[in-house]
């Protein structure tokens, strides 16, 4: 197995394409298996189509779901921070992608997103591990 940590600044959006990144990483591999994980608890990673307005729909369903207020047991930081620590829950933490000759079988319009809403840590590392096979 192959692995790497990648430094991502998400700039305080809600969704960052590490597409890139991940073909990246992928490219001097054969077939085999892409794991995308984040080590935060305040983060997960998707696949998602970019672009067309998607990431909007997710930030206004996410507000829906998780409202940035007062009701969480969990209240450190910025006002609503219990409900990034609820984000993991429903957008994991990590993804498998299958790779053919080096590179990600992903759909047309599928990217790969990390997902973070704790805008108070915009630094954030991605970790890639590829598995041969």
């Amino acid at each position: 197995m192959h692995s790497e940590d990648v430094r991502v600044d998400t700039d305080a959006r809600l969704v960052t394409d590490v597409t890139r990144e991940a073909e990246r990483f992928v490219q001097r591999g054969g077939d085999g298996l892409l794991n995308v994980f984040v080590p935060h608890a305040t983060a997960g990673v998707a696949l998602m189509e970019t672009g067309s307005g998607s990431e909007a729909d997710l930030e206004d369903a996410m507000q829906r779901l998780l409202p940035r207020d007062d009701r969480y047991t969990h209240r450190h930081g910025s006002r609503g921070h219990g409900a990034d620590h609820l984000l993991p829950v429903f957008v994991s933490p990590s993804l498998t992608i299958p790779v053919r000759d080096g590179r990600l079988q992903l759909g047309t319009w599928q990217h790969v997103v990390l997902v973070d809403s704790n805008s108070d840590n915009t630094g954030r590392t991605l970790r890639l591990s590829f598995i041969e096979g």
